[in-house]
């Protein structure tokens, strides 16, 4: 009986063995049919791109990653909204604003539109304080340094683990740090300054519910665009003003005298509200169609494609300004709020192709931009419709001339208003119900 056992059970691991070795095999024929396939079909880049993906979701931490810190969430309860205290402006007194910011690298179009904002604020007398909120743990001094190096910075710039002084108004400028606007203990009328809808920059899940309660905070919004104001009022009750859109035109200007021969791609992979993948499709067709036609992405840099570009990369704005000037048409395709690239191709008679969507119509709102559905084939025919037409150089000179007056000092003055109007409105509420309003001392 024993020695029947021992015969079986060597039967028994021999044949596991073998199961083993023939799984093993096949896995490694079914990898090899499948590196040959894609190097074929797509080229060595693309083995490569696919390695670097593979060691990158390897080596990427299996934990959450939070936007905010989770102590912050558990301080927020919606349910005992805090009642701070509204300052009244005296006269010859400035406002006084605590911006809560992300820190943020050069070249950020979120930043520079939120310093841009501030610094028209400042020169309008308003005083400014900048506490930057890091949940991520990066280096402090450095952010401070490059926000006065190279946003402009001239204000106070402070870490809000410090806590934050007395103001007029606090200011949120994205999700995470509305939740330390919520939580702070100082004074000052809540805002919420909003540049795009941002449950829609996650997957459905924890960082896109968190996004959408900032909503419910009761904060005032000053968005961006017309489109976020009214989804915003509508969806949450929000109290809201709005800016317009504005265009740096002394950076981006037409050039009577600039040789068009392309089409220029906004090609951020990393920014899936961009659709760059339809936009790269909508391209390959295009170039069959128009192959002597030059196709310049900028953006990020971009691996091997089906059709011959230039990879410009992250480039800037003098370079981005010359990219535009040698384009027709330029493709600039949004799933949320518009972004700042078509008034900049309109400023240099470069004319925007983007998706047909009500939060990119009612923002954009200009007769020289040409809507399309999110489809390859409808984005490459109405890009070919601008680079065939007849008389281009009048139709971008007056593409040009239609966004002149679109100045940041009026999106400036209208940020400035809001603000005013609704603190003042707020202090009179709070005078209505305490015989002795507060002020901010000096």
């Amino acid at each position: 009986m024993p020695l029947t056992s021992k015969k079986f059970s060597g039967v028994s691991l021999l044949a596991s063995a073998i199961a083993i070795v023939t799984t093993a095999r096949t896995q490694l024929n079914r990898r090899t049919r499948q590196i040959k396939r894609l190097v074929f079909d797509e080229g060595l880049g693309a083995l490569t791109d696919k390695i670097r993906t593979k060691l990158s979701d390897a080596i990427r931490p299996k934990t959450f990653m939070w936007h905010v810190f989770p102590s912050d969430i558990l301080q927020a309860d919606l349910s005992k909204p805090q009642h701070q205290t509204i300052p009244v402006i005296n006269d010859g007194q400035p406002i006084e604003l605590n911006w809560i910011v992300g820190p943020a690298g050069p070249g950020s179009g979120g930043h520079t539109t939120i310093y841009r904002t501030l610094k028209h604020l400042q020169a309008a007398g308003y005083h400014n304080r900048v506490y930057f909120y890091d949940p991520f743990g990066g280096d402090g001094q450095y952010y401070q340094d490059l926000a006065r190096s190279y946003y402009g910075l001239t204000c106070e710039i402070q870490d809000i683990r410090h806590g934050m002084k007395d103001a007029h108004g606090v200011i949120a400028t994205c999700w995470p740090t509305a939740y330390a606007a919520f939580n702070a203990s100082c004074s000052g009328k809540r805002f919420y300054f909003i540049q795009d809808y941002e449950p829609y920059f996650y997957p459905v899940g924890t960082n896109s519910a968190l996004a959408e309660t900032t909503y419910r905070m009761g904060f005032h919004g000053l968005t961006a665009g017309r489109w976020l104001s009214e989804k915003l009022t509508r969806e949450f009750g929000m109290d809201t003003d709005w800016f317009p859109f504005g265009c740096d035109t002394t950076r981006y200007r037409f050039d009577a005298n600039s040789q068009r021969s392309g089409v220029a791609f906004y090609a951020r992979a990393g920014t899936p509200r961009r659709a760059v993948e339809i936009g790269l499709l909508a391209l390959e067709l295009f170039s069959k169609r128009q192959p002597d036609v030059e196709l310049h992405l900028f953006g990020q840099r971009m691996g091997s494609l089906p059709f011959k570009f230039t990879n410009h990369g992250l480039v800037s704005p003098d370079k981005l300004n010359q990219i535009y000037n040698r384009s027709f048409a330029g493709l600039s395709l949004s799933l949320t709020n518009v972004s700042l690239v078509p008034h900049e191709m309109l400023a240099c008679g470069c004319m925007p192709v983007v998706n047909e969507a009500d939060h990119n119509r009612i923002v954009l709102d200009n007769a020289y931009v040409r809507y399309a559905a999110l489809l390859p084939h409808a984005l490459a025919e109405t890009l070919e419709a601008i680079v065939t037409m007849p008389n281009f150089g009048s139709a971008a000179q007056r593409a040009a001339d239609s966004v002149k007056s679109t100045s940041w000092d009026i999106a400036g003055a209208a940020v400035d208003t809001a603000i005013r109007n609704a603190i003042i409105a707020e202090t009179a509420r709070s005078r209505s119900r305490r015989a002795f309003p507060i002020s901010i001392s000096s």
